[in-house]
């Protein structure tokens, strides 16, 4: 008789069932690496709507801060003038990047004397598990509820 070479249907199954095992290990460590890695733009996003927001109350001082997003971003900028400033990504400004949903506003009488910025993952623990935002005095803080504004009492970012 002869012998057939190939594979057993046990041999098949080993090798199936140690490519799951190594796929349940490294899933888990790439979702949380997804994660990191948006935390880590929406912190650099509100760190630029942060030198945004001061350059726009430095180029246009009898405005103060700009009263939203759209206000520092512009799709031909030429010029740029206070309803479009010119100073962040069209991305950013629309309010959504890398699994966060930013927002920003100004308040006060004009010219508007502070302002805030925040970001929260658009879904907790798959997005992000921390929310972001800063104030006039641009640090950046978080919490890991989600934020809508920000009072400038959350925990500062080391």
């Amino acid at each position: 008789m002869r012998k057939q070479k190939g594979f057993s249907l046990i041999e098949l199954l080993i090798v199936v069932a140690i490519i799951l095992i190594i796929a349940a290990i490294a899933i888990p460590n790439l979702l949380r690496a997804r994660i990191a890695a948006n935390e880590t733009s929406a912190v650099a996003s509100i760190r630029t709507i942060n030198t945004a927001m001061i350059s726009y109350n430095s180029s246009y001082p009898t405005v103060g801060y700009a009263a939203n997003l759209t206000a520092l971003t512009s799709n031909g900028c030429s010029p740029p003038d206070s309803t479009q400033a010119c100073l962040i990504d069209t991305q950013l400004a629309s309010g959504t990047k890398s699994g966060y949903s930013f927002v920003a506003a100004s308040s006060g009488s004009s010219p508007a004397g502070s302002y805030y910025a925040a970001a929260s993952p658009l879904t907790a623990n798959q997005t992000g598990v921390r929310s972001f935002c800063s104030v006039a005095d641009a640090v950046v803080r978080y919490s890991t509820a989600a934020l809508t504004s920000c009072a400038g009492t959350e925990t500062p970012l080391q």
